[in-house]
């Protein structure tokens, strides 16, 4: 049974380990914000006011994004940084 004067000792040992958890956590938000905000610029682009909801609201680490961007809109690598029309 853990006491409450030993807490302190467990509670160091989780402060550690987010702290070394951090950097991939950044890299994990950084990954999720680039493919997010691609694939809603693309949706709001082509004009599919339900893909952009949807892109919004759902939080796949960047699948769903991924997958709209290639197999919804169907880009090409090299056409996800145009800024021509459709």
């Amino acid at each position: 049974m853990l006491h409450w004067w030993q807490a302190g000792m467990y509670g160091s040992s989780f402060v550690f380990g987010a702290r070394a958890a951090a950097p991939l956590l950044l890299l994990a938000v950084l990954w999720t914000l680039f493919w997010k905000g691609l694939a809603l610029w693309h949706a709001s682009r082509r004009g599919q006011p339900w893909w952009f909801v949807i892109l919004l609201v759902v939080n796949t680490v960047g699948i769903l994004e991924i997958v709209y961007l290639f197999a919804v809109a169907k880009l090409a690598f090299k056409d996800l940084f145009s800024f021509k029309g459709r």
